[in-house]
């Protein structure tokens, strides 16, 4: 057996093991709810999210261990279609980015998912565009929970993963993240879905942004594609 062929039967027997406890979770998840146990199976739901968002990290890496070079591109692509993230600007020239789900529990989450989905919508945004730089400026985090689950809680702003995603949008747009050049600003609100919004402010227009977002509508602000 080759060393490409011995990496990725390695990889897969370990993509086999999680998918064996995925599935585990999932049943335990689903007799649970079978036995209107809701309570309980609402805890085991959040550990088949856990399960399943490490059986994808895995997964995501396996067509590498063929040894193919365009593995890296094709999964890429793949991540880019199935998480479709929306760049751009706003009418009053904030910068902005939505991302279609919840930023994952500090506990729970892999700040590695995040940075193989954000990292290349940005770069592949930027790559036809004249850069943009922000100083003095407020970074935003507007989680939004869908309102057709209005009997979840909302998470404590300290215990979500948002560091990765600072990180990615200071790179791209941020002449300096330091403490002194940007401040941080987190709420939440209810949507028409989950999702996880991040705009970049001025801090002369945190009024302003302040103002505005109380008529955001449901489905989020329109973004555009150039700087206006």
């Amino acid at each position: 057996m080759s060393p490409n062929q011995t990496s990725f039967k390695n990889c897969l027997d370990h993509v086999e093991r999680r998918l064996k406890q995925a599935n585990i979770t999932f049943d335990y998840c689903k007799r649970l709810t079978m036995g209107g146990q809701i309570s309980y199976a609402y805890n085991a739901a959040f550990a088949l999210v856990h399960k399943v968002e490490q059986l994808a990290l895995l997964t995501r890496v396996l067509p590498a261990y063929t040894g193919n070079p365009q593995a890296a591109a094709t999964t890429e692509r793949i991540l880019l279609d199935t998480i479709p993230v929306k760049i751009g600007f706003t009418q009053q020239g904030w910068f902005g980015v939505t991302i279609p789900v919840l930023l994952p529990k500090k506990s729970k989450g892999s700040p590695e998912y995040i940075r193989s989905y954000l990292y290349p919508s940005m770069r592949q945004f930027f790559q036809e565009r004249e850069p943009i730089s922000y100083s003095n400026c407020v970074l935003i985090f507007r989680h939004i929970y869908s309102q057709a689950r209005p009997e979840r809680a909302y998470r404590d702003h300290d215990n979500i993963e948002i560091n990765a995603v600072a990180d990615i949008v200071a790179l791209y747009v941020m002449k300096d993240d330091s403490a002194l050049r940007c401040a941080h600003y987190y709420c939440s609100a209810v949507g028409d879905s989950d999702r996880t919004e991040v705009y970049v402010v001025h801090q002369s227009e945190l009024a302003d942004w302040l103002v505005a977002e109380r008529s955001f509508p449901d489905a989020g602000i329109e973004l555009l594609e150039n700087y206006p």
